[in-house]
C-alpha cells in the first residue's frame, strides 16, 4: 500500500507547489502596484506646493490612502495563500518522509521522557526515533500535551471506542486533514508561551483613564475635524481652528501612549496568529462530523461561538497594528484616535468574552491528536483497528503482530494468544534472537491500542489494562543508585501496581541482573511466586533456563516460549519467530569467538 500512498502525497506536493507559485507572482505585482501608489503620493504633494493647493493634497491623499489600503489588503490575501500552499507542500512532504526514513518535522515529545514512568522509557515512548515521533502531528503544545496524556495512560473502554470512530472518520478525510495540519504549521515554531500570555491578558484590565468619554469623543472626532477642515476650505482664516483641532486629537493618542504600549506588547504581536487559528475554528465548526466523539468537541466551538469570537478579536488586534505603518497611523489617529479607539474596542471585547477561550483552543489541540492518530490509518492500511474486549481475566491475543518502529522490510511478525486468562509467561532464547523486541512490541502495540489508535498487526484483541515494563533498569550517580537499587525499586513499583492497579500486564527482560547469578535466580524464582499469587499477568525474558522450570510446579499458571536460532557451518541464522516451549539452542560462545575469544569446553 505505501507506494499507492507516497506517490498521492507525492501528487499533493506538487500541486500545491504550483499554487504556490500562483500566488507569489500575484503577491509580486501587488507589491509593484503599491510603489506606484507611493509614488503618486509624492507626485500630489509636489502639484499641491506648485499650485499652493491644499486640496489636490487631501483629496489625493485620501484617494490614494484607500487605494493603498486596498492594495495591502490584496496582497496580504495573496501572501497568506502563498504561505498557506507552501505550509500544505510542508505537511504532504513530511508524510512522504514518514513513511520512506520515519524522519518528522513536528516534535519528538523528548520534554515529556520520564525515567520513572510505568513504560515509556522502555518502549521508546518519548524522544528520538519513537512512537510519539512517528505519530505526532501536532504543531500546539496543547496538541503534544493532549497526545503524551493519551500515549502515557491508557483510557477507558468506552473512551477507546468513541476515540477509534473519531479516528477512522478523520482518516476518511485526508484532505481535510491536512488543510488542518497546514493551517497550524506555524504553531510548530512560535513561542509556545505565546498563547498562555495572551489568555492571561485577556483576564487583566487595561484601566485606561477616562476610558469613557474618550469611548464617546472617538466616536465624533472624525466629524469634528471634518467639519473645521470643511470651514477652513470655505474660510480661510479658520484654518488654525481644524489644526487645533488635529493636535488635540494627536495629544490625547500621545497622552494614552503607556497604555497602547501595554496592550501592544502582548496583544499586538497575535493578531495574525489568532487569524489563523479563528480559520482553523471555522474549519472544524463547519465540516459535517458523523462520530460523537467530533460532534461533541464541535458543539463545544460552535456553543462559544469561537470562530466568531477570535476572528473579531484578530481583526481588533490587527486594526490596532495599523499604527506600524507611519503614514497611515499618523493620519488615522488625527481623524480617528485609532489607537485609543481599537484599545477600548478591545477591552469591550474581553469584558464579553474572556470566558472559555481556553477550552476553545483545548478543542484544537484534541483534535490534533486524533489527526496525530488517524495518520498512521492513512500511511498505514494494513494496520488494523484492535477490539477492546471485557472479561474477569486478560485478554491480548494477535496476529502478525510486528513493531512500529522497525522498518517493515526488516520486521518479523508473530502470533501470540492471551485469551481472558490468567498467565505468566516465560520467555527463553538466545542472544539477539528477539526476546526483548517481542516484548517491546507486545507493549507498544498496547500503549497504541488503548488510546484509540490502530496497532501494527492485521488483527488484534485486548483488554483495558496498564502496561508495566522492568527492561532498561540503569544506575544513577546523582541519586546514589545502584543497577541493583534500581531494579528493586522498579519491583517494588511493579508490586505496589498489582496491588492498587485493576489490571496490570508487566512485561520484564532479564530480572534482577545486578547480582550474581545464584541470588538473581533464587530472587527471580520468588518475584514470580509472588506475581502468582496476587494472580499477575505478564511476560519475563530470561536467559536462566531453571526458571522455565517454574512451568511443571505451576502447570495452569506459567507458559513457556522461546526464540532460538539455527547455527549452519558456524553461522547464526535467526527466525525471530516465537514458538512453544523452552529454548535448548544457545549462542554466547558463538559470539565472543566472534570477537576472538575462545570459550573453553
Amino acid at each position: 500500500m505505501e507506494p499507492d500512498i507516497t506517490d498521492n502525497y507525492k501528487q499533493r506536493v506538487a500541486d500545491a507547489r504550483q499554487e504556490a507559485d500562483k500566488y507569489k507572482k500575484l503577491a509580486n505585482t501587488y507589491s509593484l502596484l503599491r510603489l506606484s501608489i507611493f509614488a503618486l503620493m509624492i507626485l500630489s504633494v509636489y502639484f499641491a506646493i506648485i499650485n499652493d493647493n491644499f486640496t489636490i493634497l487631501a483629496v489625493a491623499f485620501v484617494l490614494l490612502i484607500f487605494g493603498f489600503m486596498w492594495l495591502v489588503s490584496r496582497q496580504g490575501q495573496f501572501e497568506r495563500q502563498k504561505e498557506y500552499f507552501e505550509n500544505l507542500v510542508k505537511v504532504n512532504q513530511n508524510e512522504i518522509d514518514s513513511i520512506l526514513n520515519r524522519s518528522n518535522i513536528y516534535s519528538d515529545g523528548s520534554r515529556y521522557a520520564d525515567e520513572k514512568h510505568y513504560y515509556s522509557a522502555d518502549l521508546d515512548i518519548f524522544g528520538n526515533a519513537s512512537l510519539f515521533q512517528l505519530v505526532n502531528r501536532a504543531a500546539t503544545s496543547a496538541g503534544n500535551d493532549k497526545l503524551s496524556a493519551w500515549l502515557s495512560a491508557p483510557a477507558v473502554k468506552d473512551k477507546i471506542a468513541l476515540k477509534q470512530q473519531a479516528v477512522k472518520e478523520l482518516s476518511a478525510k485526508t484532505d481535510w486533514k491536512l488543510e488542518l495540519q497546514a493551517r497550524l504549521i506555524f504553531a510548530n515554531t512560535e513561542d509556545t508561551n505565546q498563547l498562555q500570555k495572551l489568555f492571561k491578558y485577556l483576564y487583566i484590565p487595561l484601566s485606561l483613564p477616562g476610558e469613557k468619554w474618550l469611548s464617546k469623543y472617538c466616536k465624533i472626532a472624525p466629524y469634528l475635524l471634518l467639519a473645521a477642515i470643511l470651514l477652513a476650505y470655505f474660510y480661510p482664516a479658520a484654518k488654525a481652528i481644524a489644526i487645533l483641532v488635529g493636535l488635540i486629537n494627536l495629544g490625547i493618542v500621545f497622552s494614552r501612549a503607556a497604555y497602547i504600549k501595554k496592550a501592544d506588547l502582548i496583544a499586538g504581536k497575535i493578531g495574525s496568529t489568532l487569524g489563523s487559528y479563528a480559520i482553523v475554528f471555522d474549519k472544524i465548526e463547519k465540516e459535517q462530523w458523523q462520530s460523537d466523539y467530533c460532534n461533541d468537541l464541535t458543539k463545544k466551538l460552535k456553543t462559544n461561538h469561537a470562530s466568531e469570537k477570535i476572528t473579531e478579536l484578530s481583526e481588533l488586534i490587527n486594526k490596532l497594528n495599523y499604527h506600524l505603518n507611519m503614514i497611515v497611523g499618523f493620519l488615522l489617529n488625527l481623524f480617528f484616535l485609532w489607537d485609543i479607539r481599537q484599545i477600548i474596542a478591545i477591552e469591550n471585547w474581553k469584558r464579553d468574552n474572556q470566558h472559555n477561550l481556553e477550552e476553545a483552543f483545548d478543542v484544537i489541540g484534541e483534535y490534533e491528536a486524533l489527526i496525530s492518530l488517524s495518520s498512521l490509518a492513512v500511511n498505514y492500511q494494513e494496520w488494523c483497528f484492535p477490539s477492546i474486549v471485557d472479561g474477569p481475566a486478560y485478554t491480548l491475543t494477535a496476529k502478525h503482530l510486528a513493531h512500529p518502529l522497525i522498518d517493515d522490510k526488516k520486521r518479523v511478525d508473530n502470533d501470540y494468544e492471551l485469551n481472558d486468562g490468567l498467565h505468566i509467561d516465560i520467555i527463553t532464547g538466545s542472544n539477539m534472537a528477539g526476546k526483548s523486541t517481542f516484548l517491546r512490541t507486545i507493549g507498544i502495540n498496547t500503549v497504541l491500542a488503548l488510546c484509540g489508535a490502530p496497532v501494527c498487526a492485521t488483527a488484534m484483541q485486548v483488554s483495558v489494562m496498564q502496561v508495566l515494563t522492568y527492561m532498561r533498569i540503569k544506575d544513577s550517580l546523582n541519586e546514589s543508585t545502584s543497577t541493583f537499587k534500581a531494579e528493586l525499586d522498579r519491583l517494588q513499583m511493579l508490586l505496589a501496581a498489582v496491588e492498587s492497579d485493576k489490571k496490570v500486564f508487566f512485561l520484564i527482560d532479564e530480572m534482577l541482573r545486578g547480582t550474581n547469578s545464584v541470588d538473581k535466580y533464587l530472587g527471580s524464582k520468588a518475584v514470580i511466586e509472588q506475581l502468582i499469587r496476587k494472580k499477575a499477568v505478564g511476560m519475563v525474558a530470561t536467559h536462566d533456563l531453571q526458571i522455565a522450570e517454574l512451568e511443571k510446579q505451576y502447570p495452569d499458571y506459567i507458559r513457556n516460549f522461546y526464540f532460538d536460532i539455527q547455527i549452519k557451518n558456524g553461522e547464526m541464522l535467526f527466525d525471530y519467530k516465537i514458538k512453544h516451549g523452552e529454548c535448548k539452542t544457545f549462542n554466547a560462545s558463538l559470539l565472543l569467538k566472534q570477537i576472538g575469544i575462545e570459550v573453553g569446553k
